[in-house]
């Protein structure tokens, strides 16, 4: 199995377990990393270590850790298939971010969006860890030797920076990292805040009427999305700037039926918005309710899942060290 992995190009992508995962995160990674690990030889990291860049209290952040765990695989994530881990287990994440760090200028991360936005939000703890979040992202993703790394619109950012660090490196001390490639979903990149969908939908969300969390019940989703805004308009028709609310139902519909925009085109020509809404809320539901039974039945089998995170582990460390031993040659730290 190990042989056959090889020759696949490498793919990276991690999680936070804050808060409830939406269906955004679901629509943006967590379906699409459940696509590529055939096709791919996958690492898929649990981020708990970039999550205490904001205050957790830690009894909930090693319950979620566990949840997001249990949740990864009631989504179809495949232990056989993939490497599933938690980024605190693999100790090379925060000694390549220290390296990395060295690599990256202060303008450079003063520049970022997310930190910009995430520092606004909270104003009373704006942290280093807020600041450096891009490098421990670009130290995740360059131990692995990654390929490709799946990320949505608001991460493109950080993958360019990842790039830019790598480059950077390789220049300076000889090709040692590989550049990453990144992935964009083309239906749902950016899944839109149901009241608001000019915003993204967040789990951090000041509404929460605006967010659909992957734990919501049914009777919750479809009250949410009977609420959710529409236009003064009656036809159903995927217009992003004219009908924002409408083309965010459309790609929320397509995203959990599989259908292409043109059918569900076709499938709502002359039905009314509240039908729509409905039709949507029950596509969302169908797919939700089976993974929520999964995830409760597997973490009541937590030696299970702990079995899966060791063996995840291991095989991250061994491929992590020997990434790290390399930059740690290149720059001329003596090794025992």
């Amino acid at each position: 199995m190990e042989e056959t992995i090889q020759q696949k190009k490498r793919l990276y992508s991690a999680v936070q377990p804050t808060n409830a995962l939406t269906i955004g995160n679901y629509i943006g990674a967590i379906r699409n990393m459940v696509a590529m690990q055939d096709e791919y030889d996958c690492f898929f990291a649990v981020a708990n270590m970039h999550a205490i860049t904001v205050r957790q209290v830690p009894a909930q952040l090693r319950q979620k850790t566990l949840a997001l765990v249990a949740l990864y695989l009631a989504c179809g994530l495949d232990p056989e298939k993939c490497t599933i881990y938690v980024q605190s287990h693999v100790p090379c994440h925060a000694e390549l971010a220290w390296v990395l760090n060295t690599f990256t200028y202060v303008g450079e991360m003063e520049r970022m969006t997310q930190f910009k936005d995430k520092s606004a939000k909270h104003a009373d703890n704006i942290n280093m860890g807020l600041m450096d979040y891009p490098v421990l992202m670009a130290a995740d993703i360059l131990l692995y030797k990654s390929d490709v790394v799946p990320v949505g619109i608001d991460q493109r950012q950080h993958l360019e920076i990842t790039r830019d660090i790598a480059i950077r490196f390789n220049n300076i001390y000889s090709p040692t990292f590989v550049v990453p490639e990144g992935v964009y979903p083309k239906v749902g990149a950016k899944i839109g805040d149901l009241l608001d969908p000019s915003k993204k939908m967040s789990k951090s969300a000041e509404n929460p009427a605006g967010t659909i969390f992957m734990d919501d019940d049914k009777d919750v989703i479809m009250r949410k999305f009977r609420r959710a805004v529409t236009d003064s308009d009656s036809e159903v028709r995927y217009d992003p700037e004219n009908k924002p609310g409408v083309s965010n139902l459309l790609s929320i519909y397509t995203a959990f039926t599989g259908k292409s925009i043109e059918e569900a085109e076709r499938q709502f020509a002359g039905v009314g918005y509240g039908d729509f809404k409905t039709a949507v809320g029950e596509a969302v539901a169908a797919k939700l309710i089976p993974v929520q039974a999964e995830q409760a039945r597997l973490l009541a089998e937590k030696d299970y899942l702990n079995g899966i995170l060791k063996a995840g582990a291991e095989r991250a460390y061994k491929v992590a060290s020997a990434t790290l031993s390399k930059v740690y040659r290149k720059i001329g730290f003596y090794q025992l």
